[in-house]
């Protein structure tokens, strides 16, 4: 059976089941090779290459019964994204991700193994709010659309990778985007991204993260897979992986694209990596997220009350060349009628320390930029 797709979310859907062929999603796992100029962000075509095919370390697989993956199957989201039609090349699974050679086997998918101990580090790392703003040692160099051009179902951007240093006990930095709906005490919220933070995993590495929570992380919510929410789809690509190659300031720049997309029809929120749906948060989970009022794109640190906050991005102030600040590029977002750039006008900048850290939007470039924003800078003694 076939699955009709609307036009627009008023359009009626047919009640068939919907299609199991998965689309591309948003996501396409690239390394950026900038020609150098001076300052200035106009440059050429970035030159997309595959990355290098070195092992990563797998953390273990866990089976999944052949009725699970059938329902899984059932469940894959019945929408075309506008936004993946894009004109950049979709390069082969070997990625960030490096599970090329450790491919899981058909019919299971990569889990992160979970320790005692990783709860307790992961509960200490979301009770220290760094999702939480006007709180001691929490920093923020964000953009958010503003709500009155919302609701929004979708969001998708191309981020730069770094790994910013994060030495100190109870530090973390990390760079996201994200859909939220709701009050401060109900706040219901998704997030993906990449991080620092070593409680979390152990090591001083990226790490690509997922988070989402209902109440504002009061007392729902996890990174990852350690709780119950995200649904984990793909075979060799999940929440919690290691990032292989991180950009150095001056070049090379690695990067991957995400997504965050509400199916319609089910209503779950869909995450897109590397052109390909890695899972999703069943709709269940929330209180409120029949859309999100607000969408954002940036970064944040997280350090203990006195002491120095670690670097954002690259650890460097936005200048206007991708070769130095974090960046998000191909900016777009997705409203009730149509999927946009958000222009200038409509955008609100969160920043709580402009010596330490800085967020500058620039709006359209040109196609091979589209809407771009860059954040970050070095940290330092921030005023907690």
């Amino acid at each position: 059976m076939t699955h009709t797709v609307p036009k627009n979310r008023h359009e009626k859907v047919s009640e068939d089941p919907p299609t199991p062929a998965i689309s591309s999603a948003h996501v396409r796992s690239t390394v950026i090779a900038v020609q150098k100029q001076p300052r200035k962000i106009l440059t050429p075509d970035p030159k997309i290459t595959s990355e290098s095919n070195r092992k990563d370390q797998v953390y273990g697989i866990e089976n999944v019964l052949k009725e699970d993956l059938e329902l899984e199957r059932r469940k894959k989201p019945s929408f075309q994204k506008p936004i993946e039609k894009r004109s950049v090349k979709n390069l082969s699974h070997r990625s960030i991700f490096g599970l090329h050679k450790d491919r899981c086997p058909k019919g299971t998918v990569p889990i992160l193994r979970t320790t005692k101990k990783d709860l307790i580090e992961e509960k200490n790392s979301l009770t220290s709010s760094i999702f939480l703003e006007d709180i001691p040692g929490v920093h923020v160099a964000e953009i958010a659309i503003s709500s009155k051009f919302g609701p929004y179902y979708s969001i998708f951007g191309m981020n730069s990778v770094y790994n910013p240093r994060v030495t100190a006990k109870g530090q973390m930095s990390l760079s996201h985007m994200w859909v939220q709906n709701g009050p401060v005490d109900t706040n219901n919220k998704i997030s993906i991204g990449w991080h620092v933070c070593p409680e979390l995993y152990g090591d001083q590495d990226s790490h690509v993260y997922t988070s989402w929570t209902r109440d504002n992380y009061r007392k729902t919510g996890c990174y990852n897979i350690r709780c119950p929410g995200f649904v984990q789809i793909h075979k060799n690509m999940y929440p919690g992986a290691r990032l292989k190659n991180v950009s150095s300031y001056g070049g090379p720049v690695f990067g991957f694209d995400s997504s965050i997309t509400q199916d319609p029809v089910t209503k779950n929120w869909w995450i897109g990596e590397k052109g390909h749906f890695m899972g999703y948060f069943p709709a269940k989970l929330f209180s409120n997220m029949n859309s999100a009022d607000k969408v954002g794109f940036g970064g944040r640190t997280l350090t203990p009350k006195g002491s120095p906050s670690p670097p954002m991005g690259s650890g460097h102030f936005p200048d206007e060349n991708f070769y130095h600040a974090s960046f998000y590029k191909w900016i777009n977002v997705e409203n009730l009628t149509r999927d946009f750039g958000p222009e200038k006008y409509q955008i609100e900048n969160y920043i709580d320390h402009p010596k330490c850290f800085g967020v500058s939007y620039y709006g359209k470039l040109q196609k091979k930029f589209g809407y771009t924003l860059q954040f970050g800078g070095p940290g330092g003694n921030c005023g907690n």
